[in-house]
């Protein structure tokens, strides 16, 4: 039987996609982690960072011409024992519409990206997520390959996945965040205001979002 999706194609983001892209991050994130969200303002800052990474920006387009998905890169970095460092990369929003989700469509966007990520000389990629979402996408813990927060804990939800077999072995790491992920909330609040009114609602996957987001690894 044909696959329902093998027409969609991915390809790099253009400017004439922004707006789409960011709609489509709002319906994708809208009352998931969060009642409303704010992942479209993010979607909508990033660009204009120096972290940013155009050439891994990509998008799920349909046969139509229809953006139902999106993935975007930032530079970060490792910090080895010695001080020396390691530039890695990060990624998010990764959206995909409500009305395609559970189609492999994420799975596609993510495999193509590490593909060209590795292809432009990454070693190792950073996460904050859900494991269920990311393991079967070769994510693991961070505490197996000795990543920690600066404050040396190991959160639950930051994943660590190896483009290069063996790029962080023998050594403990520091991660430090790209500043491009800090954003103000006052100016996301604005921003929402731009689109089409959406109801903000408490759901119980909320609750497991915060569990899991809070949750540290311990050592031993």
């Amino acid at each position: 039987m044909r696959d329902e999706y093998s027409d969609i194609r991915i390809e790099n983001e253009s400017q004439g996609d922004f707006d789409e892209v960011e709609a489509l991050t709002r319906k994708a994130f809208w009352n998931v982690n969060v009642p409303g969200c704010e992942e479209h303002y993010l979607a909508h800052v990033l660009r204009d960072h120096e972290d940013f990474i155009p050439e891994l920006d990509f998008v799920a387009r349909t046969a139509d011409g229809s953006i139902v998905g999106n993935v975007m890169y930032t530079k970060t970095k490792l910090v080895g024992e010695d001080g020396g460092e390691m530039p890695i990369l990060t990624f998010g929003p990764l959206s995909v519409h409500p009305a395609y989700q559970r189609r492999g469509i994420g799975k596609r966007l993510l495999e193509h990206s590490f593909q060209k990520a590795a292809a432009l000389g990454y070693s190792a990629i950073v996460i904050f997520g859900d494991p269920g979402n990311y393991v079967a996408r070769g994510f693991q813990s961070c505490q197996k390959f000795g990543v920690s927060t600066p404050d040396g804990k190991y959160p639950a939800a930051m994943l660590v996945k190896e483009l290069c077999a063996g790029a962080l072995a023998g050594e403990k790491w520091v991660y430090l965040d790209s500043p491009a992920y800090a954003y103000d909330s006052a100016a996301a609040a604005e921003f929402d205001k731009r689109f089409e009114p959406m109801k903000k609602e408490w759901q119980p996957g909320q609750e497991i979002f915060y569990i899991l987001s809070h949750a540290v690894v311990q050592e031993g």
